[in-house]
């Protein structure tokens, strides 16, 4: 598989993870099921994960896990910020089931890509 499919896949991978975390969270507080209501829900998160797609090291090896790492730092971190910017408020709880459900999610998927790719490899040796 070509390197720019790859970029575009793992970029695909994240914003899913994103707008399924904000979906999730939508959906738990009964907040009505419509899709500007859940594209402002997202808006922070994925602003926060667009700032991380700009740093190289994401873009260079978009499934590792050192990209990953920045990916949800990107997401939960200013994403984050970025509520709070526009919100005013950050209660504790948010933030911890924030950070680990993007933690999941983000780094969920390049987990089983690796374990997946592992398998793969190990089958073709056979």
């Amino acid at each position: 598989m070509s390197s720019r499919r790859i970029t575009a896949l793992a970029l695909a991978a994240d914003v899913v993870a994103v707008v399924v975390f904000a979906a999730i969270g939508r959906m738990s507080h009964a907040r009505p099921d419509d899709l500007l209501g859940l594209l402002g829900t997202a808006a922070p998160f994925l602003a926060g994960l667009a700032v991380a797609w700009a740093v190289p090291v994401v873009r260079a090896h978009p499934q590792g896990l050192r990209a990953g790492l920045v990916a949800w730092a990107g997401a939960g971190v200013l994403g984050l910020g970025l509520r709070f910017a526009f919100t005013g408020e950050l209660p504790p709880t948010f933030v911890a089931v924030t950070l680990v459900s993007l933690g999941v999610l983000v780094l969920g998927w390049r987990g089983l890509t690796a374990g997946l790719t592992a398998l793969a490899a190990r089958r073709a040796l056979r």
